[in-house]
């Protein structure tokens, strides 16, 4: 099979302007491309490998934004940043850290793991991670494992 590789997750924005800037300022994204450029443009931003891909909104939402870590349905829960120092990301936030749930010490999980999450100017769910770390041996996955 040919290498795939992650693209972006797409947001609709009730404000792209804003969701733009929000990104940008507070987590280091950068503009990587623009479609139909003007009133209705539709921005690529980057961090790294992973994008964000910025669509205007059309209408209002058909139910009350997610709370606390997310929706517990099944679809997007939230999208996760990992950064180095907590504390100093909020404390660079001020107001605009409007925290859903935590901060959290997730030690029990990971040693040294803190996570806390916050709504982005449109209400999605962006969880910031410090500590995280992939697991050396996970174990294998079990297909007939299933949720009842």
């Amino acid at each position: 099979m040919a290498p795939i590789s992650f693209s972006h997750i797409a947001i609709n924005c009730a404000d792209p302007i804003r969701t733009e800037s929000f990104y940008c300022r507070h987590f280091g994204f950068e503009r990587s491309r623009v479609y139909l450029p003007g009133e209705h443009q539709v921005v690529m931003i980057r961090l790294g490998d992973a994008q964000l891909e910025l669509f205007p909104a059309n209408g209002s939402a058909p139910i009350p934004r997610p709370e606390k870590d997310g929706y517990e349905f099944a679809g997007v829960r939230h999208i996760c940043l990992q950064v180095h120092d907590l504390d100093a990301v909020l404390a660079a936030m001020g107001e605009e850290a409007q925290i859903s749930l935590g901060p959290l010490d997730m030690g029990q999980f990971i040693p040294g793991m803190r996570a806390v999450w916050l709504h982005d100017p449109d209400g999605n769910i962006v969880e910031l991670n410090e500590g995280y770390r992939d697991e050396l041996d996970p174990p294998a996955f079990d297909p007939t494992l299933r949720v009842t």
